[in-house]
């Protein structure tokens, strides 16, 4: 049997409405993309982010009386927003496939370094003594698809954690999904500590954590305000924006313990030198970029 795909093109502040009709309209399913692959990191709290222009996309199992939708579509969005067009809505017959196996199967295992995999739950691990992150991909906060999360995993691996028996601690500023928290725990770390000013990305860090036998104790989530401004770490970790990079740099940069190390990404190829100049005036040693499709990572360290 054929599906019916409705497509738009549509501003943020249009996707609530929209979304709400699709549904009312019998929808089976409803997605948001990105329209121009722009990555969103770090949402306002409390909030879900969307791109300037996304894609909200509409799946139907009943492909009869298309026109006649189209036109309830358009005259219930006039009813509510009589002063704004309704967006454009394109349509298209889809032939019948396992669509849950087609998605599954587009997300292989990632090699991450040298001893990483990211590996989705469906997947055997393709080496089975690495250190296997199982990790899914959906509507988290990072799953090591994106450059500056890779890079980042990459500048784990290449560290050695394991930091005797007091251990290694690791701050993740802006954790996400939990990802490099998650992953500097399983390659060593003793401890780690997650903050991110979205509860989502608090609960999904702690979802993931417990995935991989992560216990409480050896991961904190928390606010950043909840942090304390003395807490010193010898691995400092932030994959969020250069803007947001340098507004903090004093307050990351002062969370870097004497001998302490730091990656930061998120940072596009033109906005390294500005983020670099921040931690610098900071007191930290900073190193050349890594560059990766057009994002940098930059890492660094604080004197004895």
């Amino acid at each position: 049997m054929p599906w019916l795909q409705l497509k738009a093109r549509i501003a943020p502040e249009q996707a609530e409405l929209l979304e709400e009709l699709l549904l009312a309209e019998g929808a089976t399913a409803i997605t948001l993309q990105d329209a121009h692959d722009d990555p969103v990191f770090e949402p306002e709290r409390g909030t879900t982010p969307l791109w300037n222009e996304t894609v909200l996309t509409g799946l139907y199992d009943d492909i009869e009386g298309l026109e006649a939708m189209l036109e309830r579509l358009a005259a219930a969005w006039a009813e509510t927003q009589p002063d704004e067009p309704c967006p454009v809505i394109e349509h298209e017959l889809l032939a019948d496939r396992d669509w849950e196996r087609e998605w599954m199967e587009d997300f292989q295992p990632l090699r991450m370094g040298q001893r990483l995999w990211i590996v989705p739950s469906w997947h055997e691990p393709p080496v089975a003594d690495a250190v296997n992150l199982q990790l899914d991909p959906g509507l988290a906060f990072g799953t090591g698809t994106h450059p500056t999360t890779a890079l980042c995993l990459e500048w784990l691996d290449g560290l050695s954690l394991d930091g005797g028996l007091d251990g290694i601690d690791l701050l993740d500023v802006g954790c996400g999904s939990g990802i490099l928290a998650i992953a500097a725990l399983k390659l060593g770390a003793a401890r780690a500590i997650g903050t991110d000013i979205d509860p989502q990305a608090l609960l999904a860090s702690r979802d993931n954590a417990e995935r991989n036998a992560i216990a409480e104790h050896e991961l904190t989530l928390c606010y950043p305000e909840q942090l304390g401004a003395e807490r010193r770490f010898p691995l400092v970790v932030a994959n969020i924006l250069a803007g947001p990079l340098v507004q903090l740099a004093t307050t990351i940069a002062g969370h870097v313990a004497p001998g302490g190390r730091l990656a930061l990404s998120g940072i596009l190829t033109h906005q390294a030198d500005e983020v670099i100049d921040a931690y610098r005036d900071q007191g930290l040693t900073m190193e050349e970029p890594k560059v990766r499709e057009g994002w940098v990572r930059l890492s660094g360290h604080r004197a004895h």
